[in-house]
């Protein structure tokens, strides 16, 4: 009785025993599984810091292998990344560099024969404790080092294998349960490792085909703005235009009219990047053809008694002219009731200055549709400001737009720009401002061209190193005789 109770006793206890031998086997396991994520990851930040992009994903797969011939004391070792077909898409030697040669026989390939095929078809771990007893292992002709342990690991996530690690040594039993049940739960995080490795590398890829479209986008965004500066007699137009990205939503245009005058725009999209860039082209045209129509109807003395400028009317001479620039101007509330009705749900606006110039007499009629305020500078600085005339296009339909009327004397120049200008931030963060343009404007100016590139120096001199955050578009005229 006595020594069936210790008999019980014993074997409770080497029960007991093996069952704490299983814990610290697992908790030894789980602990190099973690320290395995922590290089890896620590490895991996720390190329992302350094290197390009393109070199993350090989230098994560290397680190990868390292860390498995590591841990397992292996003296050879190889990563094969896998397409999902199972084609090999990139080869790693443990601490050693694959040779061109290598690659070319290895790249491309699917591995289907001897334990990595194994492993492949099954989707999990191939041991083999002697190469010799295994008929998994193949042996290939002129193999420059003796095999006779090999482990071989897949890289599952998500049930999609990433790759297979191939470990290798020269002494039967080498590679025990123990140690393949390490590398199996080190597996598990390293593919975590390999995956954000291989998206990380992808961006390379699609940020250079991203910059290809953009570069698209931004020259045929180019080719919408005038290729050539109009030029007429006694009269000089000067522009500039600085997108902050590849594509803008800021635009200027001057372009011929029927009868002798002459269409001025300056325009601003309410976003930026591709979006804003596609309103712009969508509004640049719309102005374009609807300026050129016939929009109005009724007799002539009663159309100019409907879009009369307040508080001084018309200051135009003849009634024909006047006709002819409320004809053009109609353009802005056509675009206006294109937008609001068609393209209301992508909440996208534009503040736009658009005039019509008689450039024989120097007559202006506008319509400033919530865009900042031109301004008319003489010999003596600033004379007026143009201010807005309705709200910015594309917000209500409906919108009912005042139309206004100077006349620019020879000398004038008309300055209009983007909130890019006075919104231009410094290092410190400060704007540019109103002021500082205006402080500018008050300055004696002897060229249209002159005050831009004079504006534009002093605002780059400002902005200095500071990231470009809004784009930077002006827009002047001036009339010499």
């Amino acid at each position: 009785m006595y020594n069936q109770s210790k008999e019980n006793d014993n074997e409770e206890l080497e029960l007991l025993r093996q069952e704490v031998a299983g814990l610290k086997a697992a908790l030894r396991n789980k602990e190099a599984a973690f320290n395995a994520q922590s290089q890896l990851l620590e490895k991996l930040v720390e190329m992302a810091r350094s290197s390009s992009q393109g070199e993350v994903l090989k230098a994560a797969l290397q680190t990868t292998l390292d860390v498995a011939t590591e841990q397992t004391a292996s003296e050879k070792g190889s990563l094969f990344l896998l397409e999902p077909c199972g084609r090999v898409s990139e080869a790693i030697l443990s601490r050693t560099e694959v040779t061109a040669q290598q690659r070319k026989l290895l790249i491309g390939n699917v591995l289907d024969k001897g334990l990595a095929g194994w492993v492949i078809r099954h989707r999990q771990l191939g041991l083999i404790t002697d190469t010799e007893d295994d008929d998994r292992w193949l042996t290939l002709p002129n193999q420059p080092y003796e095999v006779r342990s090999a482990l071989a690991v897949p890289i599952l996530r998500r049930n999609e294998l990433l790759g297979i690690i191939t470990l290798l040594h020269s002494q039967p039993g080498h590679f025990t349960e123990e140690v393949a049940n390490l590398m199996q739960v080190t597996a598990d995080q390293m593919s975590l490792v390999l995956e954000n490795a291989r998206l990380y590398s992808k961006l390379d890829e699609y940020s250079k085909a991203l910059d290809a479209e953009l570069e698209k986008g931004r020259q045929i965004q180019i080719d919408f703005l005038p290729y050539e500066i109009l030029q007429l007699p006694n009269w000089e137009i000067a522009a500039c235009f600085h997108p902050a990205r590849q594509v803008a939503g800021d635009f200027y245009d001057a372009f011929e009219l029927s009868d002798n005058h002459v269409g001025l725009v300056i325009a601003d999209v309410c976003d930026k990047g591709v979006g804003a860039a596609l309103f712009m082209a969508l509004i640049r045209s719309l102005i374009r053809i609807f300026s050129s129509q016939n929009q109005l109807q009724g007799i002539p003395s009663n159309v100019l008694e409907e879009y009369k400028p307040l508080p001084d009317g018309w200051i135009g001479q003849s009634m024909a002219t006047n006709l002819a620039h409320v004809n053009a101007l109609q353009a802005v509330s056509h675009t206006n009731e294109y937008l609001a009705q068609n393209h209301w749900q992508m909440s996208m606006f534009a503040t736009l200055f658009f005039g019509v110039l008689e450039p024989t007499t120097g007559l202006l009629t506008y319509i400033n549709g919530g865009h900042e305020p031109l301004f008319i500078i003489g010999e003596s600085g600033i004379k007026k400001a143009l201010k807005s005339t309705g709200a910015a296009v594309g917000m209500i339909p409906g919108m009912k737009f005042k139309i206004q009327q100077i006349k620019l004397e020879p000398g004038d120049i008309i300055i209009g720009y983007t909130d890019g200008v006075t919104e231009g931030k410094n290092p410190d963060g400060e704007l540019f401002t109103d002021k500082r343009l205006q402080d500018i404007l008050e300055e004696p100016q002897t060229s249209a061209s002159d005050l831009v590139t004079n504006i534009k120096t002093h605002l780059f001199t400002f902005i200095d190193d500071a990231p470009q955050f809004d784009d930077i578009t002006m827009l002047a005229v001036r009339r010499s005789l």
